[in-house]
């Protein structure tokens, strides 16, 4: 999730990509189980009430609700454009409540594979499918359980978005590259960028204690993320920045020409 807020993450300086791998898997498990757990329980609660109608949210929640639908529209608006979500799949690599799959399954994509870290997220995402989707469309989608790294099979187009917050630099272009490997035509990424401003907002943030800090949050450098995709052979079509108080989403989509 691209925000920045005390009362949910724990704020983690810049880092560069020197860093020994030993200490690095160690870190990324650590993280990897943090935010499984967040997401299960507390974050769940938190983040599906965000990722809903409830009219119970605070200023800054309705703010983070905002700044995530937007993004979301963003890239709806550049398929739309393409006019042919029905010939292609997809996958959403981090689908959380539904709120990307459940539109793209409305847009009769031939196949959604949808996944999600969090069962309790995997598990709303479903339900709400049930809800919103003729049987036709909810034939055609499929929710599972797994983090990024278990994520197989070959897509046209690959989503992730609001995922990459979670993940430190010296983990982005491993997870870019798995994430490149199972599309076949398109990658849609957003992440928070690192600028001094942000950092400088991210570093207030650790000033202030408390056990509601649940997950780790980590920016990213705009030139280093463009830089791992056009290494791997992929060309940037399309870029968008969505920004809030509290929300902060760089959406990147790049294509294999």
């Amino acid at each position: 999730i691209n925000t920045f807020t005390k009362s949910t993450f724990h704020a983690i300086p810049h880092r560069s990509n020197n860093r020994a791998s030993s200490l690095s898997l160690l870190k990324m498990q650590d993280d990897k189980t943090i935010v499984e757990e967040y997401f299960n329980n507390t974050g769940f609660e938190r983040w599906n009430k965000i990722y809903s109608e409830d009219k119970t949210i605070n200023t800054v929640q309705q703010d983070i609700r905002t700044g995530h639908n937007q993004t979301v529209q963003v890239i709806l608006n550049w398929i739309d454009e393409d006019k042919n979500a029905n010939e292609l799949t997809f996958c959403d690599a981090g689908c959380g409540v539904g709120s990307l799959s459940i539109p793209l399954a409305k847009r009769q994509a031939k196949f959604v594979s949808a996944s999600d870290i969090s069962q309790a997220m995997v598990k709303e995402a479903r339900s709400r499918a049930e809800m919103e989707l003729d049987a036709n469309a909810l034939s055609k989608i499929e929710f599972t359980t797994k983090d990024l790294e278990s994520i197989d099979g070959v897509y046209d187009t690959v989503c992730c978005i609001d995922v990459m917050i979670h993940y430190p630099d010296e983990k982005i272009a491993e997870m870019i590259q798995h994430l490149a490997s199972v599309s076949s035509r398109r990658l849609i990424i957003t992440f928070a960028p690192y600028t001094l401003l942000l950092g400088a907002l991210k570093s207030f943030g650790s000033l202030f204690p408390g056990p509601s800090k649940a997950t780790r949050a980590y920016l990213h450098k705009e030139s280093d993320v463009v830089d791992i995709l056009q290494k791997l052979g992929w060309t940037i079509k399309r870029t968008d920045f969505i920004k809030s108080k509290f929300y902060f989403s760089k959406i990147i989509e790049a294509v294999k020409e």
